[in-house]
């Protein structure tokens, strides 16, 4: 390789994500709880509206933040949190990852130091190294996985600029209390330091409520996505809320990364967005069965416990196993079942796995069989 091709230290300094590893070992018949892509069909209006805004012509670049009747209808939808949001307060993004890769690199700067949650989504971490900024983990209690607060006001330094919050969180599928929010909203106030809560489940709760930050936009940006709750992960479309300032700042860094998102993409959840609450209602209905499903297989098995996952559709259960959890997803990844080890979200995230329930019953049913009989085989010593 010429010299002047040498990759960046920067990117050199990430890993690649633990959850795309483990499809490098599987085998092509593998029953895949390993990615978190919704199997269910995206409504159809979303469909009708993305093809027919194609037909018209509507192909072209649209405004850096997105056509303005998206931005309306998703602050209109959200006001239910902040009955003060603006379609000025929202950009629409080409994904959520893209949202909150725009939002580290346009507020760290080199040196900042950003409190990631540990175990948390693969992404936090290496988004703040691509700034230049320090990633810092911050603990999650054991359980129910909250934020332990006194952990991370233990972690805060001068140098802190952000917290990165996950609710409801992948892979955990914690659910944020309203104590907790308000407690991280009045560090944040009282330290100024910027949250970053990336809510993209918000529409999948299955017990208890969904606690925002948008009523503090004064001291943090919000990311959510329309990947999860419209079932169309290949559309790469997400948003972001902000105050006025704070979103200036967003639309400049979206000009320098994408010029502009997808215009019929936009124009397809345009068109399923205010009626989207019953497609939500099923969506959630599905997903809890299986949660109910996955939990119980999981809980029949020898040294494996999890708590009912209260959001999103992950199961993140521990087990008792003297072995890392990158070496169980390999042993489970020779036996055809693709998950992720614990590991791949950060420290805290060790002695423990991560399924996505969303994928069919007969999917599940399948892998928590082969995860039973591999675990049973470990702890009888025949592996």
């Amino acid at each position: 390789m010429n010299k002047g091709m040498k990759v960046s230290d920067r990117l050199q300094s990430v890993p690649m994500s633990g959850i795309r590893k483990m499809f490098d070992l599987a085998k092509p018949d593998s029953i895949n709880l390993g990615l978190g892509e919704p199997d269910l069909e995206p409504p159809a209006e979303a469909i009708r509206a993305m093809a027919k805004a194609a037909e018209e012509g509507k192909n072209k670049y649209s405004p850096t933040a997105g056509i303005p009747e998206l931005r309306d209808a998703v602050a209109a939808r959200y006001a239910r949190y902040n009955p003060d949001l603006k379609g000025k307060n929202v950009i629409i993004t080409p994904s959520g990852s893209t949202a909150l890769l725009e939002i580290s690199q346009a507020f760290i700067d080199p040196g900042d130091e950003v409190l990631v949650p540990s175990p948390g989504f693969v992404i936090y971490a290496p988004h703040a190294k691509l700034a230049g900024g320090v990633p810092v983990e911050y603990r999650l209690t054991e359980g129910d996985f909250q934020p332990d607060i006194d952990y991370i006001q233990s972690k805060i330094t001068s140098r802190t600029k952000m917290i990165v919050v996950n609710n409801p969180a992948n892979p955990t599928g914690g659910v944020l209390s309203e104590e907790n929010r308000n407690a991280l909203a009045d560090i944040a106030k009282d330290k100024g330091i910027m949250i970053l809560s990336d809510e993209v489940y918000d529409s999948f709760i299955y017990e208890g409520k969904h606690s925002s930050f948008l009523p503090y936009l004064d001291r943090a940006v919000v990311a959510g996505g329309f990947s999860k709750m419209m079932a169309v992960t290949g559309w790469r479309l997400g948003f972001a809320f902000a105050d006025e300032e704070c979103m200036d700042a967003l639309i400049k860094m979206q000009y320098h990364v994408c010029a502009s998102p997808s215009m019929p993409g936009m124009y397809g959840v345009l068109g399923a967005l205010p009626g989207i609450d019953p497609y939500i209602e099923n969506a959630r209905k599905v997903y809890k069965a299986r949660r109910d499903l996955i939990t119980k297989r999981i809980n029949e098995i020898e040294g494996m416990s999890l708590i009912p996952p209260r959001g999103a559709f992950y199961a993140f259960p521990s087990y008792d196993m003297d072995m890392p959890s990158q070496d169980l997803a390999n042993e489970l990844v020779k036996a055809g079942l693709i998950c992720t080890p614990g590991s791949a979200f950060g420290t805290f995230g060790e002695r423990h796995l991560r399924f996505s329930y969303a994928a069919s019953e007969e999917k599940i049913d399948k892998g928590m069989d082969i995860l039973a009989d591999t675990v049973r085989k470990i702890r009888g010593g025949r592996i």
